[in-house]
Parts: structure tokens; C-alpha cells; sequence
């Protein structure tokens, strides 16, 4: 059991009014993005799956998962620092596709490995909704801007 303090800062329904009121873009085409749980350190995130994501060979597209796991990342570290993470950017994200997803929706289950002051570090499990096997997993950075950091 570890002795660290939770830094979950905000519930799932607080960050998805977050994001509806500051990112309204990433649900163009439809609210595809539905967070589930977040946790200390840990975010549970559903991708709602339509012909929008599906390549030819019925299965999720790669770029939707991809999206899929940066979101999730982010939505993680949101949960967990507060509104400070609005302003945080991708500065890499991995992703390693492990098997051919079921049509349908996916599920990633986020994780923060490292949070710093300037750097941010996570993991994603992707899964195909019902399946207990891994279909992608991806690793990413995220980094933080400064208190003081304004947006014009």
C-alpha cells in the first residue's frame, strides 16, 4: 500500500466540463469521448466507435486510438493537477499496436508514471469494450508550462 497522498484534484464529471468548456473541438463530429472514472493517478475513458473510426476491414482506426490515448493521458493529468494541465501539450506519444481491434468501442485505462513540475510521463492501455486483451499500449509526455504561463 503506498503512503503518497492522492492527487486526484477533480472527478470525472468536474473534468469533462472542463474539457466541454475549453476543448468543445475534440468532440467535432459528435461526443465520441466519454471519461468514466479518473483516480489517484489513473483515468478510465470510453471512445463511443461509429463508421467515423472504423477503417475498411471493419476495425478502429489507428488514428482514432491514437486519439484516443493522448486524450486519455491529458484527461488523466487534468483529474489529477487541476485546471493547470489546460494549458499542458503533448510533446510525444507512442503507440505500439498490439492486435486488430473488435468493431466497436474502446476503453483506455491511463496512467501517470511520473508527474514533475515541467514534464509529465503516463502510460495507456488500450482495450476493445468486453475483451480483457490489450489490442494497444502507448506511452507519452506531456509538458507542463509554468505557473505563470499566460495564453494570448
Amino acid at each position: 500500500m503506498s503512503s503518497r497522498p492522492s492527487t486526484c484534484l477533480l472527478s470525472a464529471a468536474e473534468v469533462s466540463d472542463l474539457v466541454d468548456t475549453h476543448f468543445p473541438q475534440v468532440h467535432t463530429g459528435g461526443k465520441h469521448l466519454h471519461i468514466e472514472d479518473i483516480g489517484d493517478r489513473v483515468a478510465r475513458v470510453r471512445m463511443q466507435a461509429d463508421d467515423s473510426q472504423m477503417r475498411p476491414g471493419g476495425t478502429v482506426s489507428g488514428p482514432s486510438m491514437f486519439k484516443l490515448a493522448d486524450f486519455s493521458l491529458w484527461v488523466v493529468l487534468l483529474g489529477n493537477m487541476g485546471e493547470a494541465a489546460l494549458q499542458a501539450v503533448t510533446t510525444n506519444l507512442n503507440i505500439n499496436f498490439l492486435s486488430r481491434p473488435k468493431p466497436g468501442d474502446m476503453v483506455a485505462h491511463a496512467r501517470i508514471i511520473k508527474l514533475g513540475r515541467r514534464l509529465a510521463v503516463g502510460e495507456i492501455e488500450l482495450y476493445s469494450a468486453g475483451s480483457e486483451d490489450m489490442v494497444a499500449h502507448a506511452t507519452g509526455t506531456y509538458a507542463i508550462p509554468p505557473a505563470n504561463f499566460a495564453v494570448k
